[in-house]
């Protein structure tokens, strides 16, 4: 059973940083490319960042570009999300994603409020 689990958010203001985590279980981790999605309020789902199976490659959506940084440990079944230069406009809940098969699995949710 895939299981994704976000940690790492909350409220920070204009300018600072996260570190999002998502640990992940019931797949072989290291065979998948994962994935950052948000979605602010009243704003549809984005991906925000891909890193590739061995974390050799990633890419960013434009508006991160610079500010963040994805990564991931195979060893710890984890995919990180180093946030920074913070602006309003990137508050939203983040989730974690792997397209496992012909399925998208996702986990809860973790919410980044950005706010002075």
């Amino acid at each position: 059973q895939v299981q994704l689990a976000e940690s790492g958010g909350g409220l920070v203001q204009p300018g600072g940083s996260l570190r999002l985590s998502c640990a992940a279980s019931g797949f072989t981790f290291r065979n998948y490319a994962m994935n950052w999605y948000r979605q602010g309020p009243g704003k549809e789902r984005e991906l925000v960042a891909t890193i590739t199976r061995s974390g050799d490659s990633t890419n960013y959506v434009d508006s991160v570009k610079g500010r963040f940084t994805i990564s991931r440990i195979n060893a710890k079944n984890t995919v990180y999300l180093q946030m920074n230069s913070l602006k309003p406009e990137d508050t939203a809940v983040y989730y974690c994603n792997v397209k496992y098969g012909l399925v998208g699995y996702w986990g809860q949710g973790t919410q980044v409020t950005v706010s002075s």
